[in-house]
């Protein structure tokens, strides 16, 4: 065993365009793009975007207050909107008002307009950052948000037996531990790997991320009320495309194409985390682990060790996992409601019974032991395991290595086991410059180096 404007925000019939194929993801041509289940289209008047026009301006001048110079193409570009009837807008309002002003032009026609801020201009900024300090892509309406995550559901993620095997070929899993993770991965719910440490329960929740195929568009920031939650982060979301050179009129570039995303969480885990995180600088939101694994995996490892009580965290997780919606708070104290819509693996090296209760185990769809391996199956993996490090591969030495390490002393055999011993051993053969090898005393240096005996 191992291892809110009346405006649509997005929602538009898919126009037509194409997107260019790309190399290991299914690249899309322009069929594909028509039966996709959620395409944002590109905005194309201040009202389709679900944004008011003066929360737009607010972003321009933003951007002009920390960039200096910018042409009206760049301008939009720094905004992901498109510059006619939109970005246009915005600035026409900042040069009534004063807040900006044409300084030369870099070409013909407005997008190649330079514009500067004023003096009142960087006043007005300076009001709008003691408010709100994002400047980033303009954010998309929570409402559109919630549809594209419910139209991108988990849920359509089909995991075919040929799908699973290829993801944990590189693991040594018996067959009955194989017939419970399939349908795990396809529930696209909940998942409790449980069992002794050192098994593989994260290298096969890992695994099970990557049978999650398809690609979904995650908006770079969401907005409520006129408060602004960053969703797109560079660790948890890997970007099929290069959001800086997609062309216009494609899709909405307010959102980034992306892998199912797969957020990882462990120790750091706080109650804290699992709400809108307000940065009292920046003055916005950041979004909780769980929004920005909707549609995508969340995996929480290392499950009651986090310094919070288990069950205080576990009550957290009732509603969402029943109900599938979850209900953030924001600063003033409304509570906002976002899907919850994630396929949730809950890791951990605790008995279950010292950590959940009947209740919530039921809302568990799937439950897991990782036990284990059998003697077979040590052997096998070690024998991986040797061949991945250019070690010839001795029966007689992992023979050795059982009767004397484990039946002798009683010790559990573990996952993890082959491939620390072999390390071990590679270690010490090359500080006593020999040839790296199964022998007895190799394995008797490394085992007597990484095993303690509590």
């Amino acid at each position: 065993m191992t291892m809110q404007n009346s405006g649509t925000g997005g929602l538009r019939k898919p126009t037509t365009g194409s997107l260019a194929r790309r190399p290991d993801t299914g690249g899309l041509g322009l069929s594909a793009i028509k039966t996709r289940p959620f395409l944002p289209a590109e905005p194309t008047s201040v009202e389709e975007t679900g944004l008011r026009l003066d929360l737009i301006a607010d972003l321009a001048l933003k951007i002009m207050y920390f960039r200096g110079f910018l042409t009206g193409q760049e301008i939009a570009d720094a905004m992901r909107l498109p510059f006619v009837n939109v970005v246009d807008k915005a600035l026409d309002f900042l040069k009534r008002e004063k807040y900006c002003e044409v300084r030369g032009t870099t070409g013909f026609g407005e997008m190649a307009y330079q514009y500067s801020i004023t003096g009142r201009g960087s006043e007005r900024a300076k009001e709008i950052l003691d408010r709100n300090q994002y400047t980033g892509p303009a954010p998309v309406p929570l409402a559109t948000y919630n549809e594209a995550v419910r139209r991108q559901t988990i849920n359509n993620v089909y995991v075919s037996e040929e799908d699973m095997r290829r993801a944990l070929s590189h693991l040594v899993i018996s067959e009955d531990i194989m017939a419970r993770i399939g349908p795990a991965a396809n529930s696209g719910r909940s998942i409790f790997l449980y069992g002794p440490p050192g098994n593989g329960k994260t290298v096969i929740a890992e695994a099970i991320a990557k049978m999650l195929k398809g690609d979904v568009f995650i908006p770079y920031a969401v907005e409520v009320d006129g408060h602004i939650i960053r969703v797109f982060d560079v660790v948890n979301h890997k970007p099929l495309e290069d959001p800086d050179t997609v062309k216009p009129g494609e899709y909405d570039r307010r959102w980034v194409l992306c892998e199912r995303p797969i957020v990882l969480v462990g120790g750091e885990l706080t109650l804290d985390s699992l709400d809108l995180v307000y940065d009292d600088i920046a003055k916005f939101y950041e979004a909780p682990f769980q929004m920005k694994a909707n549609t995508g995996m969340f995996i929480i490892d290392d499950f009651g060790r986090q310094q919070v009580r288990p069950r205080d965290l576990l009550n957290r997780w009732i509603v969402p996992l029943e109900k599938r919606v979850d209900f953030l708070t924001l600063r003033t104290g409304k509570k906002i409601e976002v899907p919850f819509d994630q396929l949730i693996v809950f890791s951990t090296n605790i008995p279950p019974r010292e950590l959940v209760d009947e209740a919530f185990l039921r809302r568990i769809r799937h439950k897991i032991e990782i036990r284990n391996p059998t003697y077979d199956e040590y052997r096998e993996i070690f024998r991986r395991v040797c061949q991945s490090r250019g070690v010839r591969y001795e029966d007689e030495g992992v023979i050795y290595l059982l009767r004397e390490y484990y039946v002798q002393a009683k010790r559990p055999l573990r996952a993890c086991h082959p491939r620390d011993i072999v390390d071990q051993l590679v270690d010490t053969a090359r500080f006593l410059k020999v040839r790296p090898a199964l022998t007895q005393e190799l394995l008797d240096k490394a085992a007597t180096a990484y095993f303690v005996d509590l």
